[in-house]
């Protein structure tokens, strides 16, 4: 089944908007962990307006002290039949590779890096990496964080894909590369989703036939979720975290997450994979 890992930037944004620690970041995102997401994604970033380092280091906590433990007596209502928690639950921290970011992820360890080309002022991601123009900045990043013993995912936006761009991946061979999802999202409820859908499919497969796994993450909802998953089961991870909450506003969160593990399960429950 391919994970959904939640990224809790809007809980952080939430917080920070009032001062203070309500909602509790780290709380909150044992809950969700405990709702059945298989993991936590942050994006810190060097203004800190959403996530700080005191997150990302109190996040690195709660997941090692995640992993060993299992549902007791005094916590069945968080742990239902329904909402158990796959136990192995991921780390995965984004952001551009500048040395201090770096520096952070040798520290904390994270399970997975998602490195993007945003500058530091960017409200969010809003673009893929040109591997042809990074490869002397990203090649040296790979050995670097592979060394510490980290998964390293490259955001890449499909349309953007030309046998130059291939050529560049190959050479890096990143652990996984995640699909930057905008513009999909944008097509769906038109005529254009067919098409839009088949170039991120295309991309998907000839990752997947050179050994490089592939997540997908940007304005993924419950809406269009299905689809995307549907037509590319073998996505590994998909990241969460606007349309989620937005969501969870207005059916709960634990309701929230349950719809988005069974559109997961339902949409790789039958389509053969490559």
């Amino acid at each position: 089944m391919t994970n959904l890992s939640v990224n809790v930037n809007k809980l952080a944004t939430l917080r920070n908007s009032r001062g203070g620690n309500a909602p509790d970041v780290t709380a909150m995102a044992r809950k969700i962990l405990a709702y059945g997401a298989h993991g936590i994604t942050v994006h810190p970033r060097p203004d800190g307006r959403h996530i700080r380092t005191t997150d990302v280091y109190s996040l690195k906590e709660l997941m090692d002290a995640w992993r060993p433990t299992r549902p007791d007596s005094e916590h069945t209502a968080e742990h239902t039949a329904e909402h158990t928690a796959e136990y192995n639950a991921e780390y995965n921290i984004e952001g551009y590779p500048s040395e201090e970011f770096l520096r952070m992820l040798e520290d904390v360890r994270p399970d997975q890096a998602t490195l993007v080309p945003d500058p530091p002022e960017a409200l969010t991601s809003n673009a893929g990496w040109s591997l042809v123009r990074s490869e002397a900045l990203l090649a040296p990043v790979l050995r670097r964080l592979r060394q510490a013993g980290i998964r390293v995912s490259l955001f890449v936006d499909p349309r953007a894909f030309t046998a130059e761009e291939k050529s560049a991946l190959l050479k890096l061979k990143p652990d996984r590369i995640e699909l930057y999802t905008e513009e999909f999202a944008r097509a769906y409820g038109t005529g254009r989703r067919e098409d839009v859908t088949e170039v991120y499919r295309s991309v998907a497969l000839f990752a997947l036939d050179n050994g490089i796994a592939v997540n997908a993450g940007h304005d993924l909802s419950q809406e269009n979720l299905g689809y995307l998953v549907d037509r590319i089961p073998w996505i590994q991870e998909v990241s969460i975290g606007h349309a989620l909450i937005c969501e969870a506003l207005e059916q709960g969160l634990q309701t929230t997450i349950g719809n988005y593990l069974k559109i997961l399960r339902d949409a790789n429950s039958h389509p053969a994979r490559p």
